[in-house]
């Protein structure tokens, strides 16, 4: 099992602040799930508002972030 909190700072659609992303992953048999969830009302700033989910895809050994997102302000 995996958990771990992670803080964002910086720019996203040209609105700055942060926001925190609370990953939650496991690995069974080779079957891997990991969530990563904006933890609701943690954005600051521009960016208070924001909620989302990320995914982290592997692709010849490089990782890519799909980051689905509502702002409203």
């Amino acid at each position: 099992g995996y958990v771990a909190i992670e803080q964002v700072v910086g720019c996203l659609c040209g609105k700055s602040g942060s926001f925190v992303l609370q990953h939650f992953g496991t690995m069974n048999k080779g079957k891997d799930r990991l969530i990563l969830e904006v933890v609701p009302d943690s954005a600051t700033d521009e960016l208070a508002g924001l909620s989302g989910t990320m995914q982290i895809r592997i692709e010849s050994g490089k990782h890519f972030y799909d980051f689905e997102f509502e702002l409203n302000q």
